[in-house]
C-alpha cells in the first residue's frame, strides 16, 4: 500500500506564524497514523504530527523535513533553537541554503 501524501497548509499561512526574529513555535505529536501540518485553531503554535517514534532524533528529522516540504525550502534552512527532546519546539528560519 501507498504511503499517503502529507496534509501541509499553504506555505504563505505558515509564514504568517513566523515572528520578526524569524521563529516558529511548533507543536510536535510524534508516532501519528499519518505525517500533516495544521494551523493553529486561533493563536499558539503549528501543529506537526509526524510518523516516526520520538527516538534518537528519528523525530525532529521528520520534523524539519516535512516543514521544508511544507515551506519549499531547504531543510538546512530550519534551525532547531530549543526543545530538542520536547514536544514543544522553536525553530528558527535562516536565510534560504
Amino acid at each position: 500500500m501507498a504511503r499517503a501524501r502529507p496534509v501541509l497548509p499553504a506555505a504563505a499561512a505558515i509564514f504568517r506564524l513566523v515572528n520578526a526574529d524569524g521563529w516558529l513555535e511548533v507543536r510536535v505529536s510524534p508516532n501519528a497514523a499519518a505525517d500533516a501540518v495544521m494551523l493553529p485553531a486561533s493563536g499558539g503554535a503549528l501543529v506537526v504530527r509526524i510518523t516516526a517514534p520520538p527516538e534518537d532524533s528519528k523525530a525532529n528529522d521528520a520534523v524539519f523535513r516535512l516543514l521544508a516540504k511544507a515551506l519549499d525550502r531547504p531543510a538546512s534552512s530550519l534551525e532547531l533553537v530549543r526543545g530538542a527532546t520536547t514536544r514543544n519546539k522553536l525553530i528558527r528560519l535562516t536565510a534560504r541554503s
